[in-house]
């Protein structure tokens, strides 16, 4: 009795059908969908960030005057910090990857010391976007918003290399702070549901009557003209705007208003920066857990250090992540 073959059309395929598609074991298949999934989530917040930052483009803060602290030092030192942040991310994502060739190799000791760097360096940048975001709440200057919603900054003048150019000034360095007596409601002596904010430290009356005092103080708008620099004000324009136009004082940043310019400003930095923050935390996690496997033997008896590359794509995908955050947010 003659026997046909009959043909799956498989032949010659990467995959046939089998539990291993593309060569790919099932878990590490299920990161690359996880890093897909994710990387789109973050692309829809970075299209946001940019249709919003087109919108407002005339009065977008300038990120070169927003992000200059370094720790432990005083002064103007734009970026900085953060690049110092960024080439930390990227070392430890270079470590990873030691790890990760050590691991092919069943190294152990490589793969533990490689970890360790990787730990350490995202447990760096954690650290570090925690005390960027501490600063950035409470802020430098201080700033006033006017009855329309536009914030002013106030500096003065200064002689630079035969070149006169404006400078920031605190609102603490030429305003002064009067007592007020207002009492303050608060849910416990009144209407359990509502409460007053608590009274800042200036009010717009402090600082109208320090800019009038202090002749060599001037205000700026939050709208950027053709040199790209902020508009400033004369004398007489500046004490006008904050007389008529002052509604309050605003120092650092929050959800609501915030001392750089537009709102949306720190809505996206603290939701965009914050998220890629919990994804970076979320990976030092779980680096911890794997170099504990990885002292304890667990992938030299399976004999396969395929966790390690499992978390070596997440971590690579999370610094691929920071590159653009940090180019669109930071750079542009």
């Amino acid at each position: 009795m003659d026997t046909t073959t009959v043909s799956t059309g498989t032949e010659g395929k990467t995959w046939g059908g089998g539990n291993r598609p593309l060569q790919a074991s099932y878990g590490k298949l299920m990161m690359w969908f996880f890093i897909v999934s994710d990387a789109l989530t973050f692309s829809g917040f970075l299209v946001a960030y940019g249709f919003s930052r087109f919108k407002f483009i005339d009065s977008w803060p300038i990120a070169d005057e927003v992000f200059t602290h370094v720790p432990f030092f005083h002064g103007n030192y734009p970026m900085i910090y953060v690049a110092f942040m960024t080439f930390v991310l990227i070392m430890s994502s270079v470590t990873m990857v030691l790890a990760v060739d050590a691991g092919h190799h069943m190294q152990k000791a490589k793969v533990t010391w490689y970890m360790f760097l990787t730990i350490i360096g995202g447990a760096i940048f954690v650290g570090s976007q925690a005390w960027e975001w501490a600063t950035f709440i409470k802020g430098d200057y201080s700033a006033v918003q006017t009855k329309g919603g536009n914030i002013i900054q106030f500096g003065e003048y200064v002689d630079v290399e035969g070149e006169s150019k404006f400078k920031r000034v605190s609102i603490a360095d030429f305003a002064t702070a009067t007592v007020s007596d207002r009492a303050r409601h608060e849910r416990k002596n009144g209407i359990w549901y509502s409460e007053e904010k608590a009274l800042g430290e200036y009010s717009v009356n402090d600082v109208l009557q320090g800019l009038e005092v202090n002749s060599n103080i001037v205000a700026r708008t939050q709208i950027i003209n053709e040199n790209g620099e902020k508009t400033v004000l004369s004398r007489a324009e500046s004490i006008e705007i904050i007389k008529n136009n002052g509604k309050q004082v605003v120092s650092g940043a929050n959800l609501v208003i915030n001392e750089y310019g537009t709102n949306l400003f720190a809505d996206f930095f603290f939701f965009i920066t914050g998220f890629h923050g919990f994804h970076v935390f979320s990976g030092v996690v779980i680096n911890i857990i794997i170099f504990f496997n990885v002292i304890l033997g667990t992938y030299e008896r399976r004999g396969s250090y395929e966790m390690v590359e499992k978390v070596g794509l997440y971590w690579h995908f999370v610094d691929l992540v920071w590159v653009f955050v940090f180019t669109f947010f930071y750079l542009v």
